[in-house]
């Protein structure tokens, strides 16, 4: 037990939870921790001893828990999102006192953490609701954290939250975010870039494995050559890593026998249902949640595919043993960069219209800022992003940023082969599709939206504008075409 009081606390001892403690712990800031079950408090502790005798100490109880901790207390939670946030509150609450502070280190809605903050805010307390990336091997050797709520909270912990974080060339992974709930809404919007960057990356595997033939060697290969230059990221990283593991259950490589079902944890739905919500398309972010959804149809699947090869289509629909295999794996670079661009310029406007509606005043370049380091979207062209909002804080979109809007076109070319040659090969890429389509609406200065509106006037006299005059008008379509012979 702690003979001192010790300078924070965390509740919540899954693996996260375990990591981010012995972390701050490592960077010589002596913590409290507790959890329900006394097991998990006992297992913490025993790794701190292991790890260096870190100056961690755990507690049974809440009560010794929270009276643990110097005043103004900091607890941070990582527990589940939802209802066992509240009743963690509910358990430490009853021996807070006004002025100390918790902090909700977990994947929770944005409203949530704004009821949250205005109760604790009417018993005295401070509250902060904070989104920490990079998984157990980010909570434990470096995060991307997101605080946002109360800023007088906020500057009770920066200087551990400073030491804590990822650490990069233009400093540390974690900035104060802004009021309310925007630390939470940020990493619920990192979090569905995150679905789209993995659904591009999966999509450029399909199409050098089916249509590319290249084997997991290969592959491992390539997307180790990619880590070394544009495509530089973490989660290509891990990708070029997965294909060189052999399995050690049976032959072959591991990732084959892994299930097509993909799971998800909720975030990436939120980020599609704020931006239908706010009016923004994020259609790169949408096709990776529908291609998650579809994926879970796997027993479907099984028999869809079977109906359709009866008829005739197989798996691949064209053999391609023509490929030039170094002409296709350039060319899928360059089209999952392009894609790359718009998944995060749809996460970025998303960011700016949620900001605008809440006055969070949030600072997009900062934002990119922070993700280049310990978070699961870091990538080497984060630091291009935010030089892209440092150069204009008002930008529309990052696709016409100068530098993003040249290296778009150079590549467009290549995106366009990969996404026919794929359409005709059979292969689904909805995330590469969708990124062009994406780019080929927001560049165009007409779109047959005119006859979608004149459509919405016809059947329910919706009104629409016009080009030439001003004002608004309706028409009797049905009328004039009864009386209009062509």
């Amino acid at each position: 037990m702690a003979t001192t009081l010790t300078r924070i606390g965390l509740a919540g001892l899954a693996v996260m939870g375990q990591n981010l403690a012995l972390n701050i712990a490592e960077k010589g800031f002596p913590i409290s921790v507790y959890n329900r079950s006394s097991s998990k408090v006992d297992e913490t502790v025993e790794r701190a001893k292991k790890e260096g005798d870190l100056p961690l100490y755990g507690f049974h109880d809440p009560e010794s828990f929270v009276l643990s901790i110097q005043k103004p207390r900091v607890i941070i939670m990582l527990v589940k999102a939802g209802a066992p946030v509240d009743d963690t509150i509910k358990t430490l609450s009853v021996y807070l006192e006004k002025g100390d502070c918790i902090i909700d280190g977990g994947n929770e809605w944005y409203e949530n953490t704004e009821r949250r903050e205005k109760a604790m805010t009417e018993l005295g307390f401070l509250y902060l609701g904070m989104g920490v990336s990079g998984g157990e091997e980010g909570a434990r050797n470096g995060p991307s954290m997101m605080p946002g709520g109360s800023f007088e909270a906020y500057k009770n912990i920066e200087d551990i939250l400073v030491k804590v974080a990822a650490q990069v060339d233009s400093g540390p992974c974690v900035t104060y975010i802004g009021k309310g709930g925007s630390g939470n809404f940020v990493k619920m919007v990192h979090n569905g870039i995150e679905y789209g960057d993995m659904q591009l990356i999966a999509e450029a595997y399909d199409v050098l494995k089916s249509v590319g033939k290249l084997s997991n060697e290969e592959l491992h290969q390539v997307f180790s050559e990619w880590n070394k230059g544009e495509l530089l990221s973490f989660l290509v990283e891990i990708t070029a890593d997965i294909f060189k593991i052999k399995d050690d259950k049976a032959d072959g490589h591991l990732v084959d026998k892994v299930l097509d079902k993909t799971g998800m944890k909720g975030t990436g739905k939120w980020t599609v249902q704020q931006a239908a919500e706010l009016s923004i398309a994020a259609p790169t972010i949408a096709a990776s949640l529908d291609s998650r959804f579809l994926s879970g149809l796997k027993e479907e699947r099984v028999l869809a595919a079977k109906v359709f090869q009866s008829s005739g289509i197989g798996e691949i629909l064209t053999d391609q043993a023509v490929v030039d295999k170094q002409k296709l794996i350039d060319d899928v670079r360059q089209a999952l960069y392009a894609s790359k661009i718009c998944s995060y310029a749809q996460g970025m406007n998303l960011i700016r219209a949620k900001s605008e509606e809440k006055d969070w005043g949030l600072k997009l370049g900062e934002l990119a800022r922070i993700w280049k380091g310990g978070c699961i979207i870091r990538a080497i062209f984060l630091d291009r992003i935010k030089q892209a909002y440092d150069r204009n804080a008002d930008l529309a979109n990052l696709l016409v940023d100068p530098e993003f809007a040249g290296e778009v076109v150079d590549r467009q070319a290549a995106w366009r082969r990969v996404v026919c040659l794929a359409i005709n090969a059979g292969i689904s890429t909805p995330g590469m599709s969708t990124s062009l389509a994406y780019f080929d609406t927001y560049r165009r200065e007409r779109l047959p939206a005119n006859l979608v509106q004149a459509q919405r006037d016809y059947f329910g006299a919706h009104t629409y504008e016009r080009t030439d005059i001003p004002g608004s008008f309706h028409t009797e379509w049905f009328k004039l075409a009864k009386q209009s012979k062509i």
